[in-house]
């Protein structure tokens, strides 16, 4: 796990390297050789510094969330944190100077041990990040980075960089202040050595251990520390709605840490980390973040028998925002990418919106004007169905008409190779239907997309009853190859995604109906954790296209049709008689005004009257966000969802479920699946039966069971 050697100039290298990880990581075994090769180093007087470095690709990742997602002991946690702390202010107190030579990625702990050391030193490795990320996964740094990090760059320059886990690549850091130096990664050592057997022994004490230390730009009771948490709490509140532990939990470490010593804070950042690590949000996080997301992008479902594709060149049909975001994905990925529409005119502005995304990551210097004129180049817009020809595959984003899909599938597939994947973009047509068009529907696929294609990072994989294992294997092949997070589902009307997203905008609707006063709604829906609420959500979508969608499936499924019959007559109002069919027209429950100020609508309190009695705010909140997760259990019971990771890495990506409940169906898991039943019985019998649980939980409520381990 470490390697250990002094070199003859008296400088012992402590090297991490542990054989059975891709990554090196803390855990205790780890942290314990780590401890003993920093003792040897310390006893040893032959040696004059250490540099503590890697010999993997990376530095250290962090902690072991595989251990810690199972530590159920606060005692034990705490006391383990204690031990890392002692050992970290062992290094700093040593009296030998350290030198943290950080060969490529080091977050989180990782970054922690370097910032005990006396110096720090990265790579100039450009894909190479350096932070405190443990935020994000609704942790806090439990290995000094709280005490450190506001000492090293003040308390103003550190908040942001903790509350928001941002990882800098090598350059950001050294001007943020993370490291000291910058230099080339084959002269990483020497430039340790260097500094260690030059100015190391001068410096072989922490600024805060030294008499007279001040934190820089002042501290908590500073003018400048006291405007800082004034501001800073109101504007986490906002942002949090206090449904995030940690973000808070890290802002009470900082301040209180830093109005005394350094040791006194690390014992109030460990309470602090231990009542984050054992807390359901936490866990919920960190299933779903980490390994749920993880697993998804590792492609764990994906059938193993089939050999991997590799591609080189893709056709894209329909240069609308959502064509040209696929085309733009695909040409950063490396592949050549035919576009095509109905003109050249219409194809070339495809290729010109692509054009302003890269030229946005060359203003934001994550690209080079080289690097952008040849992903630029890759992109081919055409009106010439015979230029498709040589594509491995053909993702067809035209409008959500089957006559217009079927035409393009039948043009299409004339001139591709009979290996050729065909994938339509669709959001709510069943791809089984679409795929009678193809003359080889076993390769024929649903790839779900979301609006905007260049930000948002997933893809929902649709299987019809005739693809292929070999055409999802190859599907997964490509969603991986441009960077997406991938979920597999079975096909349906409205798949996983569109459908229970589309619940919770029902959900907002038929409390308009019922005379919940609009702000309530949406200040609910925040409130519980989703970015918008869901009368914006329904601007945002468009009602117009709300409205046309339930027209088109009332037409599909005749007799069969379920609808909702309130929110429904809301869409019909607003569209039918109202004319107010969203955002994109200046007006739909909200008004767009020329400013940019958006304010709910003052006549909604005309066509929707206010009822004398308000629900609580909490009530709301339930019912928004369970109305979701009933219908997940419904998708997973019609086997439309094979697996709860996909429901909880689809919501939390796809459409902003709140990350801390971990997704839709974690939410069910960690509410507990009986009291979960219960909760919906009751809403049930208030609110319609959209509310009633299937029998798939009733079922695992009576035998105990849960879609996780405990």
């Amino acid at each position: 796990m470490i390697d250990y050697e002094v070199g003859a100039d008296g400088i012992a290298v402590i090297a991490w390297n542990m054989a059975d990880r891709s990554m090196n990581v803390l855990n205790e075994e780890s942290v314990a050789r780590f401890a003993a090769a920093v003792e040897q180093a310390v006893k040893d007087p032959a040696v004059k510094g250490v540099v503590v470095t890697s010999k993997k690709r990376d530095f250290l990742a962090g902690a072991d969330l595989t251990r810690l997602g199972k530590a159920t002991d606060a005692a034990s946690l705490l006391a383990s944190t204690a031990r890392f702390h002692a050992l970290l202010r062992g290094i700093e107190k040593s009296g030998k100077p350290f030198c943290a030579a950080l060969n490529g990625t080091a977050l989180g702990g990782g970054y922690e041990i370097a910032l005990a050391c006396h110096h720090r030193i990265a790579a100039d490795e450009p894909k190479s990040r350096i932070g405190l990320p443990e935020v994000t996964i609704g942790l806090i740094p439990g290995g000094g980075g709280t005490q450190r990090l506001p000492r090293l760059v003040g308390i103003r320059n550190a908040l942001p960089l903790l509350l928001e886990g941002r990882k800098l690549d090598p350059r950001q850091a050294l001007a943020a202040g993370l490291v000291d130096e910058l230099v080339p990664a084959d002269k990483l050592i020497a430039a340790a050595r260097r500094w260690l057997l030059g100015e190391g022994p001068a410096n072989a004490a922490q600024p805060w251990d030294r008499k007279g230390f001040k934190i820089p730009d002042g501290g908590v009771n500073s003018p400048k520390g006291h405007e800082t948490f004034v501001a800073g709490n109101a504007l986490l509140h906002a942002k949090t709605y206090g449904n995030y532990p940690a973000p808070r939990a890290i802002a009470s470490s900082v301040y209180e840490g830093l109005i005394t010593d350094l040791d006194t804070g690390l014992r109030i950042e460990s309470r602090y980390f231990v009542h984050c690590a054992l807390s359901a949000e936490a866990r919920n996080m960190i299933r779903s973040l980490f390994f749920s997301i993880g697993e998804a992008n590792k492609l764990a479902s994906r059938p193993k028998e089939v050999p991997e594709q590799g591609y080189r060149r893709i056709g894209v049909l329909g240069a609308g925002m959502m064509g040209a975001g696929i085309a733009y994905v695909s040409a950063l990925a490396g592949l050549e990418v035919v576009l095509l529409d109905t003109s050249a005119e219409l194809a070339e502005k495809g290729k010109a919106h692509a054009r302003g995304l890269l030229d946005r990551r060359v203003q934001q210097k994550r690209m080079s004007e080289a690097e952008r004129d040849e992903a630029l180049a890759l992109i081919r817009p055409t009106a010439r169905f015979e230029d498709l020809a040589g594509a491995e595959l053909v993702v067809e984003a035209v409008f959500e008409d089957r006559a217009i899909k079927a035409e393009v599938t039948r043009q299409a597939e004339a001139v591709l190779a009979e290996s050729a994947l065909f994938a339509s973009n669709t959001s709510t047509l069943p791809i089984t239907g679409l795929a009678e068009a193809s003359r080889r529907p076993a390769n024929f696929i649903g790839l779900h997309f979301f609006s905007p294609v260049d930000r948002m990072p997933l893809v929902e994989i649709i299987r019809g009853r005739r693809t292929s294992d070999a055409t999802l294997a190859r599907a997964m092949d490509y969603v991986r190859r441009i960077g997406k997070t991938p979920i597999t589902v079975n096909d349906s009307r409205g798949f996983y995604t569109s459908r229970v997203f589309g619940t919770y905008v029902n959900e907002g609707l038929t409390l308009l109906a019922e005379g919940v006063v609009p702000a309530l709604i949406d200040n609910a829906g925040r409130m519980a954790g989703m970015p918008v609420g869901p009368l914006a959500l329904a601007d945002e979508v468009s009602i117009e296209l709300m409205y046309k969608v339930r027209k088109q499936t009332r037409a599909d499924l005749g007799a069969d049709y379920r609808g909702n019959a309130a929110s429904e007559a809301v869409i019909e109002l607003m569209v039918e008689k109202l004319g107010r069919i969203g955002k994109k027209a200046g007006k739909g429950f909200y008004d767009y005004p020329a400013d940019g100020r958006k304010q709910l609508w003052p006549g909604l309190a005309r066509h929707f009257k206010p009822a004398d009695a308000q629900p609580d705010v909490e009530e709301v909140k339930r019912r928004l966000l369970y109305v979701q997760s009933v219908e997940t259990a419904r998708c997973l019971e019609e086997k439309v969802l094979l697996d709860p990771r996909d429901a909880d890495v689809g919501a939390i990506l796809g459409w902003g479920f709140p990350a801390f409940l971990g997704g839709t169906a974690s939410q069910m898991h960690s509410l507990g699946i009986g009291r979960f039943v219960a909760e919906c019985d009751r809403l049930a019998q208030r609110c319609g039966e959209r509310f009633a649980p299937p029998q798939l939980l009733r079922d695992m409520a009576a035998s105990g069971r849960s879609f996780y381990a405990a």
